[in-house]
């Protein structure tokens, strides 16, 4: 099948007349009605009715004509972004990123990639889980990744660009919001603990798990919801407690507690395809260095 057989069935199908359809692509009249026999022989279905006046789509016709202006529009937007793509010689980056490193330095390290990039096209894409970017970063749908978790990936190469201190959160009415000091995770004993993302996993939500399981911490019940937000409003409804990196604390009726544990933390990590020696590394490294080192805990 080619791409010519296709635009020549759309416009004899929209013409509904063969001698129309002919003069509009500037062929003769005998290679266009070959053109679209071929192509029934191909799918082994009839897609026009010739012996009625005008021609008429088959059923089979109108399935293939709808599918086959998908086709060719999606045609006419690819040559277009790259025909502006070559005029402009815009630099292209995708960065993926979880949801939770929005409320620390990704705006920041965006703002400055336009600043120092002006003819940067910089799209964004979020991926739940920070193991989501390895597979997007294999399959070249990302350029470089920033999240949270730690991935064992040979393929890939990390760059921990700070630990971010954890916080509790809890209601106002909760007896871990009572005191200013910061609460020891062992408090966290017997408590119900909200954790985030639900799925897909290994996430976040492991990390915390693992975090108290290290010191024997066992809460009461666990409560698995799918993102910060939900988790956020349970606490605020007093449906039990949450550990969020501190950049996170994004509602006002929510009490924020400091963890004493030095090893509560979040780690910033930006990860890329191991050996890339692309344009971007290099000002995306340091300037996400400097961004985070700055919202980072020491």
């Amino acid at each position: 099948m080619e791409l010519r057989q296709l635009r020549y069935f759309v416009a004899v199908a929209e013409c509904r007349n063969f001698t129309l359809a002919s003069k509009q692509l500037h062929i003769a009249q005998p290679p266009l009605s070959r053109q679209i026999q071929m192509l029934e022989a191909e799918l082994g279905v009839t897609l026009l009715l010739r012996n009625t006046r005008p021609v008429r789509l088959t059923e089979a016709g109108r399935v293939f004509y709808e599918q086959a202006l998908q086709v060719l529009t999606r045609i006419e937007h690819m040559k277009s972004a790259t025909q502006q793509s070559g005029a402009n010689q815009r630099r292209r980056l995708v960065i993926g990123f979880v949801p939770s490193v929005l409320y620390g330095g990704l705006p920041i390290l965006i703002r400055k990639l336009r600043q120092i990039i002006p003819d940067i096209d910089l799209q964004m894409l979020e991926l739940t889980t920070s193991l989501q970017q390895v597979s997007a970063l294999q399959a070249g749908r990302i350029d470089v990744g920033v999240g949270r978790i730690r991935s064992a990936d040979e393929s890939v190469e990390r760059t921990v660009l700070g630990e971010e201190k954890l916080v509790l959160a809890a209601a106002p009415s909760h007896a871990l919001a009572a005191s200013k000091a910061a609460v020891s995770l062992t408090e966290l004993g017997n408590q119900s603990l909200i954790i985030y993302p639900q799925e897909p996993r290994p996430s976040f939500a492991d990390y915390v798990i693992s975090l108290l399981r290290d010191s024997s911490i066992r809460p009461k019940e666990i409560i698995e919801v799918r993102e910060l937000q939900t988790a956020l409003g349970l606490v605020a409804a007093e449906g039990g407690v949450c550990l969020i990196p501190s950049s996170a604390r994004i509602r006002t009726d929510v009490v924020y507690r400091e963890v004493q544990e030095e090893r509560a933390t979040s780690p910033i990590i930006l990860i890329h395809r191991l050996g890339d020696t692309s344009w971007y590394i290099e000002p995306v490294l340091q300037l996400s260095r400097e961004v985070f080192s700055t919202l980072a805990c020491p």
